[in-house]
């Protein structure tokens, strides 16, 4: 035996090189892994279920904030993509007009044809347009908006050099500016211009192609996303079923395992039936026997019978009838856990007053002092309260026939609203409350027969009827003083 749980040394086990901590971390692992898929087995499956929703819950939320956000930034790059597109049409514009108005001003230079000029001034008239549009669709990028400012101001010097130009013409003629007509007035500007034009029409497209990869991105994460959102659908539906599947065939299994057992319980109910008959038909005979010849036996002998013989033949007697009793009593138990009950209104101040006048026998030559609280109506069985307030009122009067003056109380108690509380409380011989749990059981007694007459099954038939009506039984007592007895009954009808 020793060897089997000997422990190998930790030298034995250790393989040459290996470090220590993988050998000590392995254990910790395994333990670590057992606790959390023993903590997943002790979950019920409205748990497991929930726990399932709960994570599902939270990845699609976080699918949610993320998609939200990335739909954010394609929204806000499409918006900036309009106005990218607005500004680059702007910029050929510009660019187009001011070329416009280059041309026009030379021809008007060269020719002096006044319809030369109209082209000019249409520039000049939508020059502060262009200007305040160009400041609107820059805004945001520092760059932009400088250069923007810039090609303003070489806008308006290219447009004054021209304005310059055509007053000397209008002063000298041709010959005041012929260089001018040339070369062009606002030649330089203008070369000036296309440039600035041409970086912010390739920093903006830059930017755009930038927005157009971020909003690609986003789009395909968010897609992703969506995805992953609906696959982890999918596992919470392949979840649940498999757990509501699991559940309903363990709820099968489990019905067939009570139905087995209720078929061997019912096997078993009979074959206690069988043997209550057996006892109550087999076992009464050989009692009657037992007493019946002793009777005879007494009656023949009467004469030359000593004291002792009458006493052994007495007791013998004394015992059958006490046995037949203790079957009967065994009987009456034995057929109160399968009594069919009834569920009607039972009016306690009734049973009580008959109870007591059918005990009006056992109280002759006895004083006792009777205190009957107003008792409720309650949901029950009548024949078996019935037989619940007889036992009690009968150990109540058996345990005060040592007392001159018996004193007896019935009352109520309403701890709650789900039961009513009623209690038998006497001045007898009471009772150690250390042996009070064997009240109520079977054949459990706390005084000798040769003080007090009984089979101790009255109390246990007290638990069981009160327990098949839903309630409760406890005692309270001390020897020489009384005791009482509690019962609880449901102010609802209970199933048994």
């Amino acid at each position: 035996m020793e060897s089997s749980t000997h422990q190998p040394s930790e030298s034995s086990t250790r393989v040459p090189g290996e470090p220590e901590s993988r050998l000590d971390s392995s254990p910790d692992s395994t333990n670590s892994n057992n606790g959390r898929v023993s903590w997943f087995q002790k979950l019920t499956i409205e748990q497991r279920i929930l726990a399932g929703f709960s994570l599902v819950f939270v990845g699609i939320l976080v699918i949610t904030a993320v998609s939200y956000h990335n739909t954010s930034i394609v929204l806000t790059n499409s918006r900036l993509d309009g106005r990218s597109h607005d500004l680059l049409q702007l910029l050929s514009t510009i660019d187009v007009a001011m070329n416009e108005a280059e041309d026009a001003h030379r021809r008007y230079l060269v020719t002096g044809e006044a319809s030369y000029l109209e082209s000019y001034k249409k520039v000049v008239q939508q020059k502060p347009t262009f200007a305040t549009y160009l400041r609107e669709l820059a805004r945001g990028s520092m760059e932009q908006e400088q250069r923007a400012r810039v090609l303003e101001r070489m806008m308006e010097k290219q447009l004054n050099a021209e304005s310059k130009a055509i007053d000397q013409f209008d002063e000298g003629g041709f010959r005041a500016v012929k260089k001018m007509a040339i070369e062009g007035a606002g030649r330089r500007e203008l070369g000036a211009i296309h440039q600035l034009i041409i970086d912010m029409d390739s920093d903006e497209r830059l930017a755009m192609n930038r927005r157009i990869a971020d909003s690609a991105e986003g789009t395909k994460n968010t897609i992703v996303l969506l995805g992953l959102g609906a696959f982890l659908q999918l596992v919470l539906l392949a979840w649940v079923y498999y757990l509501i599947r699991h559940d309903i065939t363990e709820r099968r299994r489990v019905a067939e395992e009570l139905q087995r057992r209720g078929e061997l319980l019912e096997a078993a109910n009979k074959e206690l039936e069988a043997f209550s008959y057996s006892v109550s038909h087999d076992l009464r005979a050989p009692l009657r026997h037992i007493d019946g010849y002793a009777a005879l036996l007494r009656k023949s002998v009467e004469q030359s019978l000593n004291e002792k013989g009458a006493r052994y033949l007495q007791t013998i007697s004394d015992a059958a009838k006490q046995m037949g009793q203790l079957i009967d009593d065994l009987l009456v138990f034995s057929r109160m856990g399968r009594q069919e009950m009834l569920h009607t209104t039972v009016n306690l101040e009734q049973l009580i007053n008959h109870v007591l006048a059918d005990l009006r026998l056992d109280l002759q030559g006895r004083e006792i002092s009777w205190t009957i609280a107003p008792l409720p109506e309650v949901t029950g069985d009548p024949a078996m309260l019935r037989q619940v307030f007889v036992n009690l009122l009968t150990n109540a009067i058996k345990f005060t026939g040592t007392r001159p003056k018996a004193s007896i109380e019935i009352g109520v108690e309403r701890p709650t609203s789900a039961e009513v509380v009623i209690f038998v409380r006497d001045n007898g011989v009471g009772f150690d409350m250390e042996y009070a749990s064997k009240l109520f059981g079977v054949f459990q007694r706390l005084h000798r027969a040769d003080e007090f007459e009984g089979t101790g099954i009255g109390l246990a038939n007290v638990r069981r009827i009160v327990h098949r009506h839903g309630g409760r039984t406890w005692a309270e007592g001390a020897p020489d003083i009384g005791a009482t007895f509690f019962i609880a009954l449901p102010t609802r009808s209970h199933e048994p």
